[in-house]
Order: C-alpha cells, then structure tokens, then sequence
C-alpha cells in the first residue's frame, strides 16, 4: 500500500477489515484541522481526525486519521 498522504484524504475511499452491521465501505466526508490557539501562527496544514461515512447506511463516525494507515483494520479503495 502507498503511504498515506493527508493532504489526498477527502473523498477517498476505505474497506473496514472487519464487516459490522453491513458496513464494510467507507468513504471520507470531513477532515477535521485543529483550531489554533491564540497568538500562534499555523506552519502547515495538520489533520486530527476524519469523519468516515458508510456508504450502505450512511452513518458517520470520527475516527484519528492515523488509524487509516493500520491495515489490520482497514483496506485503501473498495475490496
């Protein structure tokens, strides 16, 4: 599998390893950026987390966007 490149996250695709309750496929909706703080200055676009929505049911989830690079648990593109 390729690296994961955050700045290529929005609207890609995602398998979940493990089925449950007939989600299987997933789509990312939303990249979620950390709000700065006062007074500091953003060096570079940082992502925290991903909304992922199943494409069956349509129910989302946030999830660390790190945890996409785990293969254990998830699979790049539709299997």
């Amino acid at each position: 599998m390729n690296p994961i490149q955050a700045n290529k996250l929005l609207l890609s695709k995602w398998t979940a390893v493990q089925v449950v309750a007939k989600q299987k496929h997933f789509l990312v909706s939303k990249v979620y950026l950390p709000v700065p703080q006062e007074g500091q200055v953003a060096r570079h676009t940082v992502i925290e987390f991903v909304e992922l929505e199943a494409v069956y049911t349509k129910t989302k989830r946030k999830i660390a966007w790190k945890e996409l690079a785990d293969t254990t648990q998830w699979k790049q593109g539709w299997l």
